[in-house]
C-alpha cells in the first residue's frame, strides 16, 4: 500500500507546522538517514535467511 500525494502532503503540513520551517530540514535528513538504515538491515536480514 503506497502513500498517495494528499497523505504525503498532510504529513509535511503537520511537519512543518510542528518543527518549523529552520528545522524541517533536519527533521526530513534524520527520515532519510533512519529510512536508509531500516533498507539495510532489511537487506542483511534477508541475506542472512538465503544463507
Amino acid at each position: 500500500m503506497t502513500p498517495g500525494v494528499w497523505q504525503l502532503l498532510l504529513v509535511l503540513i503537520i511537519i512543518l507546522i510542528l518543527f518549523g520551517p529552520g528545522k524541517l530540514t533536519t527533521v526530513i535528513k534524520d527520515l532519510g538517514k533512519g529510512l536508509q538504515g531500516l533498507r539495510s538491515s532489511l537487506k542483511e536480514g534477508s541475506k542472512k535467511r538465503k544463507k
